[in-house]
């Protein structure tokens, strides 16, 4: 048996909804995440000198190995040659490289299991959308997820009011969240733990300090507003916003 966690789609192969395939989109995507950052340097020495691909494995660790040997492959394979484009190159151009072709290689293997589990329309959508609601490797790699959401003094959990939802987002039409009644009371005490509290409805990730959230009117979740494609521009011309499952449900009636 190969080493590309092909051993994984044959687990799957009882799970049937877009949900199980999101989430095994999830754990290899974080695999890739970290030997692309937190694991760099280990995998960066790893990429030498044969004609290797990047897996990233439902157990959100991550390898570098060589191509399976079976054709056609368990799984769609990862860009083969991640080292060679290596020489003569910045680092960090190669790795935003090799980020690029990882998000294409997991976007391949979520579709590979919708097609193989006989997916339907809304069901790829519903995949496509959960997984389109997360930063893409490039964007972690290249630091656009961050640029996007840099608060002003830049500092992490400490910066006080700016590092709460409610101020991100357009405050004169979102009402303060009635499931944290203390958000409006002690601004300023206990940020971290407070930040912890809000994940994005969308993605399930939780709230980064500096990011523009925005809260549904109607079922009064928030929501990361690059998940749910609102910018902060935007909010300013929303009276009342609906998050998408709320929408839909409305013209579903």
């Amino acid at each position: 048996m190969d080493g590309d966690g092909g051993g994984a789609a044959a687990a799957h192969h009882h799970t049937r909804s877009p949900e199980d395939v999101f989430r095994d989109f999830r754990a290899r995507r974080a695999g890739i995440v970290k030997a692309l950052t937190t694991d760099v340097e280990k995998f960066y020495q790893m990429c030498d000198p044969e004609n290797l691909c990047l897996y990233g494995l439902p157990n959100e660790t991550w390898e570098v190995t060589l191509p399976a040997e079976e054709v056609p492959p368990e799984l769609p394979e990862p860009a083969l040659g991640i080292n060679f484009a290596r020489d003569g190159m910045i680092e960090k151009d190669w790795l935003s490289l090799v980020a690029v072709h990882s998000d294409a290689w997991l976007l391949s293997v979520a579709f590979y299991f919708g097609a193989r589990f006989g997916f339907d329309k809304d069901s790829r959508r519903r995949l496509f959308t959960m997984i389109n609601n997360l930063p893409t490797v490039y964007e972690i790699v290249t630091g656009v997820a961050k640029k996007q959401s840099k608060a002003p003094n830049g500092s992490s959990k400490s910066s006080k009011s700016n590092s709460k939802p409610s101020k991100q987002t357009n405050s004169n039409s979102k009402p303060a969240k009635p499931a944290h009644p203390k958000e409006d009371d002690d601004s300023g005490q206990e940020d971290g733990e407070e930040d912890q509290a809000y994940l994005c409805g969308s993605c399930g990730e939780s709230y980064a300090n500096g990011e523009f959230w925005i809260c549904c009117d109607v079922c009064e979740k928030w929501f990361h507003g690059k998940c749910v494609r609102i910018t902060p521009a935007k909010a300013e011309h929303i009276k009342q916003y609906k998050c998408p499952s709320c929408s839909s449900k409305r013209s579903r009636e």
